[in-house]
């Protein structure tokens, strides 16, 4: 049986032509080609992991070492990525997936907070438990449920709470006070009525426990409560003082504000209060209201006689026979009436308060009006002095004037150094409205389009360029032999008999463009060379018969 020959293997000549255009470029090009392709992969490796990355989003914050740890668990359980930031107090999490893994945590009693509460009973033996340590279980649980409501606080990071609940000695009368003292972490700084609220909450949930008896420490060790003792008064009227010139300022700066535009208008009110609390008690008399209140008649009536004989023993014996002889009698009558009448009187207890107003003075600055000229400019125009009544008018009705306590409101218009502020941008209805994107997700729209801008700059600026210029160092090697006659196998012959790469895998659109331009160029040259061969030739084409 005849051998039939394969013919040479086409992948073998690629591997050998690809070695030849390797050792061609040399080794300065050859480096560089290395380190673009290594960066473009670096850099669509980048863009491809970005992309494909979740979107990760806050958690939870503020955690404590021991619920970061228990929320580490649960999330390697599930097999769900995460993320830590402020040394573990903060946990990332795909944005998809936050409110799942919320509700999820939620049935675990995560976070817990870094305090126990009341969950201490849930698995607790009662049976074996003797009452001291049941005494001190309540009281964990206790401050544990008070830190927990504190945190839920504005501006409290962190809360820790430390009760001393006495137990009264025997055979004693005084049953000692409970007190609490209270560590807290802010952001910024706590308002006087977000401390008092801290000591009310405290002291209503711990039976006998006074707010004034709550100390209450920041992390910096400034005291912001004093539990020593009871509440300053000239403290409270402060606040109270400052409570009612703010809500007064909001009010006269609201209505002045409406006339003459939002942030054209300051108002400055100072109100004077009487910290004095007065006790006053009057008795009224009425003279013409007599009642008569009660009435006593008493009558005395007496008769004595006269005798003129001597005193004797006999005289005086019982059944004795008076005298014959004649008797003056003496005798007496006394008649007394007392009558008491009630006076109509009336009682009168006046009390009057600490924080009484003496005196409210107003200032307040308007700037003028703003009116566009011929050319467009913003041109500053004085208030009248009737439209400045008016305002005064308003803010003596808006403070409750009283010209008898000393009131004073001043109205002045003076120009102010900025310019009028620019009208707030209506929020977008409809669709807009109805998509309502946050801030992360607008900046990760912005991330993609920017990556993907990059993408095509790279894929246009150095890829094609670079594509280019391979295929046409691919094609010069080829350009270079003699034009063969292509085999049966599909492939070309060269000068010395070797066969080159299959035409099929070269563009031959290209190669062919390129082959003619070349052949076209050497025609030229020798016609430029050679005029008289050349004009004999075109003379015999032209003669020759067309077939």
């Amino acid at each position: 049986m005849p051998s039939r020959s394969l013919g040479p293997n086409p992948w073998g000549q690629l591997v050998q032509s690809l070695v030849a255009f390797l050792r061609s470029l040399g080794a300065s090009r050859l480096m560089a080609m290395i380190a673009v392709t290594t960066a473009l992969i670096a850099f669509f490796a980048f863009v491809i992991m970005r992309v494909t990355t979740p979107q990760m989003t806050t958690l939870f914050t503020d955690l404590t070492s021991e619920d970061s740890s228990s929320i580490i668990k649960d999330l390697e359980r599930q097999a769900i990525p995460f993320e830590l930031r402020n040394e573990g107090a903060v946990i990332m999490v795909p944005k998809d997936k936050v409110t799942r893994l919320r509700m999820k945590l939620a049935e675990s009693n995560l976070p817990k907070g870094g305090g126990v509460g009341y969950e201490i009973f849930d698995k607790s033996d009662a049976l074996g438990t003797t009452s001291f340590v049941q005494n001190i279980n309540h009281l964990r649980a206790l401050e544990g449920e008070l830190s927990r409501t504190i945190r839920a606080i504005d501006r409290i990071q962190a809360a820790r709470v430390h009760l001393v609940l006495p137990e009264r000695p025997l055979f004693s009368r005084e049953t000692p006070e409970p007190s609490a003292s209270i560590v807290v972490r802010v952001r910024g700084s706590l308002e006087p009525a977000q401390i008092r609220a801290i000591r009310h909450v405290v002291a209503s949930a711990v039976n006998g426990l006074k707010p004034q008896r709550v100390s209450i420490v920041d992390e910096g060790g400034r005291l912001l409560a004093d539990g020593a003792g009871g509440d300053n008064e000239s403290t409270a009227g402060d606040e109270r003082r400052s409570a009612f010139e703010k809500r007064m300022r909001n009010e006269v700066e609201g209505i002045v504000s409406s006339v003459v535009g939002q942030g054209r208008a300051r108002v400055q009110l100072t109100a004077d209060f009487d910290y004095n609390k007065i006790t006053q008690t009057s008795d009224k008399f009425d003279p013409e209201g007599r009642v008569l209140r009660s009435s006593q008649s008493r009558e005395e009536s007496s008769a004595t006689a006269e005798n003129n004989g001597q005193v004797t023993v006999n005289n005086e014996l019982p059944g004795n026979q008076a005298n014959s002889g004649p008797v003056a009698r003496d005798q007496s009558k006394k008649s007394e009436e007392t009558n008491n009448y009630e006076i109509s009187r009336t009682t009168k207890t006046e009390v009057t308060e600490v924080g009484r107003v003496n005196k409210i003075s107003v200032a307040v600055l308007v700037d003028g009006a703003y009116t566009k000229n011929e050319k467009g400019e913003m041109v500053y125009q004085d208030r009248s002095k009737e439209q400045l009544d008016r305002i005064a008018t308003l803010v003596r009705s808006a403070i409750g004037f009283d010209q008898k306590r000393g009131d004073q409101v001043e109205v002045v218009n003076l120009r102010f150094a900025e310019a009028p502020s620019v009208p707030p941008v209506a929020e977008p209805t409809g669709l807009l409205g109805m998509l309502q994107f946050t801030k992360d997700d607008v900046m990760y729209v912005i991330e993609l389009a920017v990556m993907m801008l990059l993408g095509l700059v790279v894929l246009f600026m150095v890829i094609r360029p670079l594509v280019k210029r391979i295929l046409a160092a691919e094609v010069v090697p080829a350009l270079k032999t003699e034009a063969a006659p292509a085999l049966t196998d599909g492939s070309a012959e060269g000068a010395a008999g070797q066969a080159l790469l299959p035409v099929s895998l070269i563009d031959v659109a290209q190669v062919q463009g390129q082959v003619h331009a070349q052949a076209v160029h050497r025609v030229g040259e020798l016609a430029e060379r050679n005029p008289n061969e050349t004009a004999s030739i075109v003379r015999q084409w032209l003669t020759e018969p067309a077939e």
